[in-house]
């Protein structure tokens, strides 16, 4: 039996529009099938789309034209914003370039926020939270603020806050771009291990070192993906 699709979009576009009303085409019939627990990567020329992309599967903007399918459903149409936040928080987890951090909180209250949205009490939503850090081994830090963190540290933060609500998808957008290398190979284990566990990525980078972690490539150029199964070297 075929395994069924975690996410499917077809004929996709998405256009923006300036203030004198003229179209801005980003996204041009975009065909896309991601089964659960696959990890792959968006790769592509800057301008050709991919976090347009990111930010259509991530319910973040409304596609203009086509289909977009989780877990079967058809979400393409939906405009409620609180049924899009609904899916958001229960469904996926975001991880940014720049961490995207509230420097006033600790990191622990800062992976506890999502479950705090979620409606979660403050003692299960913390103890969650510490789960995590200790997950990610920095569970010494869980009273520390964001500017005491190092880069790779902010990072981590930021995954276990994309992971507190338990998502089945992780949506990342150059999550080592603002790293060094040794806390970017460190934080693409993160994810590899996240991977064993059947969380479905789907991750924006224009690195090489970090696209050959991912299961495939899907390499995208003016708005289009040009190649499903893109391949730069074999993976690890």
């Amino acid at each position: 039996m075929e395994e069924k699709s975690k996410i499917k979009l077809k004929d996709v576009h998405k256009s923006y529009y300036l203030s004198n009303s003229e179209e801005v085409p980003v996204l041009n019939g975009i065909d896309l099938d991601i089964k659960k627990g696959e990890f792959v990567a968006l790769m592509g020329e800057s301008g050709g789309g991919k976090t347009t992309l990111l930010n259509i599967i991530g319910c973040l903007h409304p596609l203009t034209d086509g289909e977009y399918f989780l877990d079967g459903e058809n979400i393409g149409e939906v405009r409620d914003d609180y049924t899009l936040a609904f899916i958001r928080n229960k469904m996926m987890g975001f991880v940014f370039q720049q961490f995207n951090l509230f420097s006033r909180l600790t990191a622990l209250k800062n992976i506890a926020l999502p479950a705090l949205y979620a409606g979660e009490e403050k003692r299960i939503r913390e103890e969650k939270a510490m789960k995590l850090m200790k997950s990610v081994s920095i569970e010494d830090r869980a009273n520390y603020k964001p500017t005491e963190l190092s880069g790779g540290q902010q990072q981590r933060v930021s995954i276990c806050r994309s992971l507190v609500n338990d998502p089945d998808i992780i949506l990342a957008d150059e999550p080592t771009g603002a790293l060094d290398s040794k806390s970017g190979i460190e934080i693409m284990e993160i994810f590899t291990d996240l991977k064993r566990k059947n969380k479905t990525i789907i991750m924006v980078t224009h690195t090489a070192e970090v696209a050959k972690y991912t299961d495939r490539i899907i390499f995208m150029r003016d708005g289009k993906v040009v190649d499903n199964n893109y391949k730069l070297i074999s993976n690890y």
